[in-house]
């Protein structure tokens, strides 16, 4: 029997403060976009299935969104499409997302502290904020944040015309054996990073 993980619902542990927490999918795919969401979950809030979006499966994942939707005080998901991740850079794209997630979740409630997963991130609006490391499986609001991320940006991923090519609906654009083969078979498409695929012809002989 798996031991269940029991996530932090609160950063600063006073029930006033509200906190939001802000997480990506697809950071390191090779074609869609980068996706981040930011979510404001209710103080104490927990369940067994708001966890790390890569520990569910897809079943899992559905259930989940729909518990954080119904329970959510907001929340906010935003693509941020392959033209701007390849005309910056993957991580400049990402704040970009996490700031337009801000953004539309302050818009329907203010919140006064934020949880970023990760390393990286440049503040918003002078509020104070904590960047933590597998912080989706550390706080229920970033966790809740990498499930609407991850589902949202996986449905559109399957949605995408030529998917069935490149597999898609499998791998959601990361890079697969399957998804690589059809790359040297096909070429890339509109929905492919080019600065990727040419990372992996340099770095590596995956490709030719």
């Amino acid at each position: 029997m798996s031991k269940q993980i029991i996530l932090r619902h609160s950063h600063t542990n006073d029930p006033n403060t509200i906190e939001v927490g802000v997480d990506e999918a697809g950071r390191g795919a090779l074609a869609g976009p980068v996706t981040v969401a930011a979510c404001i979950m209710p103080y104490g809030f927990q369940h067994e299935l708001i966890k790390d979006s890569k520990l569910l499966n897809e079943a899992q994942r559905a259930e989940a969104r729909q518990m954080v939707l119904d329970n959510c005080l907001a929340y906010s998901i935003q693509h941020i499409g392959v033209e701007q991740i390849e005309n910056t850079n993957i991580l400049k794209a990402t704040l970009e997302g996490m700031r337009r997630a801000l953004v539309a979740t302050k818009a329907q409630r203010d919140f006064d502290f934020i949880l970023i997963d990760g390393d990286q991130f440049h503040g918003f609006d002078g509020k104070p904020f904590e960047t933590v490391v597998g912080g989706d499986n550390t706080y229920v609001s970033i966790a809740a944040a990498s499930i609407l991320a991850k589902t949202e940006r996986d449905q559109y991923m399957k949605s995408l015309e030529g998917g069935n090519v490149y597999g898609w609906g499998s791998n959601k654009g990361y890079g697969t054996k399957q998804h690589i083969t059809a790359i040297k078979e096909s070429g890339a498409t509109e929905h492919h990073r080019d600065s990727f695929i040419s990372h992996l012809l340099t770095t590596t002989n995956q490709l030719f």
